[in-house]
């Protein structure tokens, strides 16, 4: 019984190797290379309000920014998972001096002269094992 167990689990090894080089050969998957995700990712979410908080200890604003728009996401697993991101971050209602820790309370400035989104990439690093979550990568443009 074990044997036909282990034979089964080899032939589907076999033919899962098969499926990965042909895919690597045509320009599908390569193991390793960073995938599309969807915006609904659990693990993406935690790394859009990680980022924002990065960008709110690195700002001088009066205000608090949020993530407004995630434009691209993908996700590369490489001892951990690192986050690809693409996203635009705006400045909202709450200024920094009220403590407000919880983003989702505070709306978006109207439009006028306070109104102010930035796109910004950013590539952040998770190492679930460590509980570690590091910032590598963050850039900001208006």
């Amino acid at each position: 019984m074990m044997g036909l167990k282990t034979l089964l689990l080899i032939a589907l090894l076999a033919v899962l190797e098969r499926m990965l080089a042909a895919g690597s050969h045509r320009g599908g998957f390569v193991p390793g290379s960073p995938v599309n995700i969807s915006r609904e990712d659990r693990g993406l979410r935690r790394v859009v309000l990680a980022s924002a908080q990065f960008f709110n200890n690195q700002s001088n604003d009066a205000f608090l920014f949020k993530p407004s728009a995630i434009l691209k996401a993908q996700r590369q697993i490489v001892k951990g998972i690192r986050y690809l991101v693409d996203l635009e971050i705006s400045r909202t209602v709450c200024r920094k001096r009220d403590n407000n820790n919880n983003l989702s309370s505070c709306d978006l400035q109207p439009a006028g002269r306070l109104q102010q989104t930035f796109q910004c990439h950013t590539e952040v690093w998770v190492i679930p094992w460590q509980n570690a979550t590091r910032t590598q990568v963050f850039h900001c443009r208006a």
